[in-house]
C-alpha cells in the first residue's frame, strides 16, 4: 500500500436512500481525483462500481464496493452501499470498514425511509456522521424545508458547512459557513448568521476554548481543525454539506469536507476482546495485529475474496495470523489492493488499510485476524422465505452449492432445509430481495429455479395431561411381533430448562432420563420389574422420537412434552425392537389426541415507523391481523414507531401493505419472537388442509 500517514486515512461510508446519488458521487470524485479515467455513468451502465450485470440491469446498487482515491495528501477509501432497506445487510457490513458516515439526501425528495434507517446504523456503529445534500440542481427544492426536516429529525447539531449558491438550472456554487467569502450573492441561507452556531458547535467539545471564546477570543485555525474532529467523533457536530455530483459543483467542497471532518483512524479507537478482557485498539502500524473481515464477495470466476479492515498492526503477504474461524494460523498468500471489480498485488496493510485476501475459505464476514477478537456484526433477521427447487430434475446438489455462496456472500440470507416439510427455503429481507437473488443465480450458475411461498413451520403441542398404552401385536405365521408400552403424557411450559427441570421434579429420582432439547422434550423411564427388558429402550425412543418430527395432529414437530414410560409387557419370543419402536409410536399417538392437542405458531416482534398521521392505520392494521399492539415512541420529526407482536403468518408479505398504506413512508423491521398457541379456527383450516393432504398422498 502506498506509504501514507494515519491520520492522513479517511474510510467513508457513502449511505443513503435509493436513487439520492451516492455511486454517481463517488464515480465523479474517482474521475475528479485522477483515479480513474473514464465517464462513467449509473444510467448508462458504465458506473466504476455499479458493475455487477444485476446492477446495470436495475440500475440501482445491490453490493457494497470499496474504491480508493488520494486527495489534497490524503489517502480516501469510500464504501458505496446500496440505498434500498432489503440490502441493509450490505450497508451494516460497509459501516464496518469505515470510520465516518456520509448521509446522502436527495435535495429534491428530502429525508427518505432509508436515510432513517441508515442514519440510525451509522449511530449504532460508533461512527460520525456527516450529511450530503446532493442533486442541488434539481427541480422544485424547497432548500429551507429541507434543512429545517433535517435539524427537526436529527436534531440542532446538524450544521450547514456550506451553503448553496443559486438551485435547479441556477446551482453555480456554495458558500464556506467556516470561512465565509466575500461574495456570497445567490446564497440560499446567509453563510455569516450559520458561521457562529457552526464554531459554537465545534468548540463545544473543549471548555477552555469555548470560555475563551465568550470572552471575546476566537479560536485558532489549528484549534478549529482540531476540535471539528472531535465534535464530529463525539456527536456534537454532525455537518451538512451540499452539492451536486451529476454537474459536479460542489464536488470540490466535498472532498475538502471529508478530508477536514472526516475522522481518520486516530479518531475512532476500537474496543477488542483478549480471553474475555476488554482491551483499547489503537491504530498503531507497530501494535498487535487487530483486523476484521467486513464483507465477503464470490468473483465470476467462482474465487472467494475477503474484505479486510486493519485497525492495528500490520499485516503482510505470506504472514501466517489466527483467526476467530480458523483452527490453525492461516497464511495470507496475497494481498490485493481493490477498485472496485479491479484488484492489484499488495505487500502489506497497515492501520485504516483495506485489503481484500482470495483463497481463504476458513474466514467469513466478522471473522477477526490477530490474537484479539472484535465485536461481531449483527444482522437483521430474515424473515421473508421462498421454497425453492431446480427445474431440471438432478441439480439439487447444484442449488445447495449456488445457495451456500450466495449465503457466504450476504449475512441477510439463511438457507435451511426444512426437515417437516422437506423444502430447500431461502430466507431473506424481502420479495426484491430474493428476486435478486434468482437472478443471480440464474446469470452466475446458469440454475433456473422454482419458487413458492413455504410452509410455515407451525409446531405442535400438549396443553393437558394424559395416559394410555398401546399393544402392538401381529402374527403371520412364523415369529410375531409383540410390543405394549404404557405412557403418560405432561406439558412443560415453554422455555422450561429440560436438565433443570428433570433433576427437580418428581422425576428426580428415576433411573433413566432422555433429554432433546431442540424439542424442548423429556422422556423419563420407570419401568420396574422387567415388564420391559432395558434393551428394547433405545427402540422406544426412536418411535418417539419419529413421532416428535413427523408430527399427530397436522404433521408438524412436535415440542414442549415429558413422557414417562411407566409399564408395559413384552413376549420372550415374538418381541423384536421393530415391535416396540411401533407400540411406543401408536401409544405417543393416541395419548397426544387426548391430552388437549393444538398447534402452535411463530410470533413475530415488529417495529412500524411511519408518519404520525398514519398510526392510527397501522394500529388498525394489526388489530386485523390478530396483532398485539405494545405501543409506541416518537421517532424524530413527524415520524412515530408502533411495536407490535403478531402472527408470522399475518405479515408474510407486509411491505406491499405498509407502501400502500404510507406511499413509501413507512419502514419497519421483524425479528423472531416466540411460538404461541394458534387460534382454534385457523389451527382447524390447517389441520383440515393436512388431513386432506395426507388423504390424497395414500
Amino acid at each position: 500500500m502506498a506509504n501514507v500517514r494515519i491520520e492522513d486515512i479517511r474510510n467513508i461510508a457513502l449511505c443513503g436512500h435509493g436513487s439520492s446519488g451516492k455511486t454517481t458521487l463517488i464515480d465523479k470524485m474517482l474521475v475528479k481525483t485522477g483515479a480513474v479515467n473514464a465517464n462513467p455513468s449509473v444510467d448508462e451502465g458504465t458506473s466504476i462500481c455499479d458493475f455487477d450485470p444485476e446492477e446495470k440491469n436495475h440500475k440501482y446498487t445491490i453490493e457494497a464496493k470499496v474504491v480508493h482515491l488520494s486527495y489534497a495528501g490524503k489517502k480516501f477509501h469510500l464504501l458505496d452501499t446500496p440505498g434500498y432497506p432489503d440490502f441493509i445487510g450490505q450497508t451494516i457490513c460497509a459501516l464496518r470498514g469505515a470510520d465516518t458516515a456520509a448521509v446522502v439526501i436527495n435535495a429534491q425528495s428530502g429525508i427518505e425511509v432509508n436515510t432513517r434507517r441508515v442514519f440510525a446504523e451509522a449511530g449504532k456503529a460508533g461512527l460520525g456522521r456527516m450529511i450530503v445534500l446532493n442533486k442541488m440542481d434539481g427541480d422544485n427544492i424547497d432548500f429551507s424545508a429541507v434543512v429545517d426536516a433535517i435539524r427537526e429529525m436529527w436534531g440542532p447539531r446538524c450544521v450547514l458547512l456550506n451553503v448553496p449558491l443559486g438551485q435547479g438550472s441556477g446551482f453555480r456554487g456554495v458558500a464556506s459557513t467556516l470561512h465565509v467569502p466575500d461574495d456570497t450573492a445567490g446564497a440560499l441561507a446567509d453563510p455569516n448568521e450559520i458561521h457562529e452556531a457552526l464554531i459554537e458547535s465545534i468548540i463545544e467539545v473543549d471548555e477552555a476554548v469555548m470560555e475563551r471564546y465568550f470572552e471575546g477570543q476566537p479560536p485558532t485555525e489549528e484549534e478549529v481543525s482540531r476540535l471539528i474532529v472531535r465534535a464530529v467523533a463525539q456527536g456534537t457536530l454532525i455537518p451538512i454539506v451540499c452539492c451536486s455530483g451529476k454537474s459536479g459543483v460542489g464536488l470540490t467542497e466535498l472532498l475538502d469536507a471529508i478530508g477536514l471532518c472526516g475522522l481518520s483512524p486516530l479518531d475512532l479507537p476500537r474496543t477488542a476482546t483478549q480471553d474475555g478482557e476488554e482491551i483499547r485498539v489503537e491504530a498503531k502500524a507497530d501494535g498487535p495485529l487487530v483486523a476484521q473481515v467486513f464483507k465477503t464477495r464470490i468473483d465470476p470466476f467462482v474465487q472467494k475474496l475477503n474484505f479486510i479492515r486493519v485497525f492495528s498492526g500490520t499485516l503482510k503477504k505470506d504472514q501466517a495470523v489466527a483467526s476467530s474461524t480458523a483452527r490453525k494460523g492461516l497464511r495470507m498468500s496475497q494481498l490485493l489492493c481493490v477498485q472496485a471489480d479491479d484488484t492489484s498485488p499488495a505487500e502489506e496493510a497497515g492501520p485504516g488499510d483495506i485489503v481484500a485476501v482470495a483463497k481463504t475459505e476458513e474466514l467469513h464476514t466478522g471473522s477477526s485476524l490477530g490474537d484479539y477478537r472484535l465485536p461481531e456484526i449483527k444482522f437483521p433477521t430474515p424473515m421473508v422465505g421462498l421454497a425453492v427447487s431446480p427445474k431440471s430434475r438432478g441439480d439439487e446438489t447444484k442449488l445447495s452449492g449456488a445457495l451456500t455462496k450466495i449465503a457466504e456472500e450476504d449475512p441477510t440470507i439463511r438457507i435451511d432445509r426444512d426437515m417437516q416439510t422437506k423444502e430447500l427455503v431461502m430466507t431473506g429481507m424481502s420479495e426484491l430481495h430474493l428476486t435478486i437473488i434468482r437472478e443471480r443465480l440464474h446469470r452466475r450458475d446458469k440454475l433456473e429455479v422454482e419458487t413458492k411461498e413455504p410452509k410455515i413451520p407451525f409446531r405442535e403441542t400438549i396443553q393437558a395431561p394424559a395416559e394410555g398404552m398401546y399393544r402392538h401385536k401381529k402374527q403371520t405365521g412364523g415369529r410375531g411381533q409383540f410390543g405394549e408400552v404404557h405412557i403418560r403424557m405432561f406439558p412443560l411450559p415453554r422455555g422450561t430448562n429440560i436438565e433443570e427441570y428433570a433433576t427437580k421434579s418428581r422425576f428426580a429420582s428415576m433411573k433413566e432420563h432422555h433429554y432433546d432439547e431442540a424439542h424442548n422434550f423429556l422422556w423419563v423411564n420407570s419401568v420396574v420389574g422387567g415388564v420391559i427388558p432395558g434393551n428394547f429402550m433405545p427402540a422406544i425412543e426412536k418411535g418417539f422420537k419419529e413421532r416428535l418430527e413427523g408430527g399427530v395432529i397436522a404433521g408438524y414437530m412436535i415440542e414442549n412434552l415429558c413422557i414417562e414410560v411407566h409399564f408395559g409387557k413384552y413376549h420372550e419370543v415374538d418381541s423384536s425392537e421393530t415391535a416396540f419402536r411401533t407400540a411406543a409410536r401408536m401409544a405417543f399417538k393416541q395419548v397426544f389426541e387426548k391430552a388437549r392437542p393444538c398447534l402452535l405458531e411463530p410470533i413475530v416482534k415488529m417495529e412500524i415507523t411511519v408518519p404520525e398521521s398514519k398510526v392510527g392505520d397501522v394500529y388498525s392494521d394489526m388489530s386485523g391481523r390478530g396483532g398485539r399492539v405494545l405501543g409506541s415512541d416518537t421517532a424524530g420529526g413527524n415520524l412515530q414507531t408502533v411495536k407490535a407482536e403478531v402472527p408470522l403468518r399475518e405479515v408474510t408479505t407486509y411491505a406491499r401493505t405498509l407502501s400502500s398504506m404510507t406511499g413509501g413512508q413507512g419502514s419497519y423491521t421483524m425479528d423472531f419472537s416466540h411460538y404461541d398457541v394458534m387460534p382454534s379456527n385457523v389451527q382447524q383450516e390447517i389441520m383440515a388442509k393436512a388431513k386432506l393432504q395426507e388423504e390424497e398422498e395414500e
